[in-house]
């Protein structure tokens, strides 16, 4: 996995050690409902999201360049909805203490030239629901194009079905 740096963070690979950073926004009741995932009870269930972060090598740590703590990650996935063409997903989430300060946006652009330019990715996603306008400006911002709402169209935690805006921008459309 590499090491992607912007101007007030480095992107890098998550360690277990950095469980207490992760509890600590991961346990708040407004951040992990926004991306479909329920508050973590404990550090314990932080680990265990960690250790598959670890596993998987899609999921960067947003480490703060300043503290050295992380406050969020963010994650380059397979697109499941484009399996015939070279896809990503980004999806993204933040300490609500370092909302408004677009560290997102940062590192969203980031990540978006690392897989434009080293992984010759032709496309790359982004989905929020409708409630969650923040992370549609955030797309927004990127250069990243409104498709659609795709209807009913996830399950979340806690059994909730939800719709899914699609953003999207293509590699001839990034300034690289």
């Amino acid at each position: 996995m590499k090491i992607i740096e912007t101007k007030r963070c480095i992107l890098r690979p998550w360690r277990l050690s950095d469980v207490e950073d992760m509890y600590d926004y991961a346990k708040l009741p407004n951040v992990g409902p926004a991306a479909g995932w329920k508050p973590h009870q404990d550090t314990h269930e932080s680990a265990r999201i960690i250790a598959m972060f670890i596993s998987s090598s899609e999921v960067w740590a947003i480490e703060m360049k300043d503290s050295k703590k992380v406050v969020g990650s963010i994650g380059l996935h397979m697109d499941d909805k484009r399996p015939k063409v070279k896809s990503r997903m980004v999806g993204f989430v933040l300490h609500p203490a370092f909302w408004g300060q677009s560290i997102i946006a940062e590192s969203v652009v980031e990540l978006v030239r690392y897989a434009f330019t080293e992984l010759d990715v032709d496309i790359i996603s982004g989905y929020h629901y409708p409630f969650n306008r923040q992370s549609g400006r955030v797309f927004e911002k990127c250069g990243f194009r409104y498709e659609g709402t795709l209807r009913m169209s996830s399950v979340i935690y806690d059994g909730s079905v939800l719709d899914n805006v699609c953003y999207s921008i293509l590699r001839s459309e990034f300034s690289l």
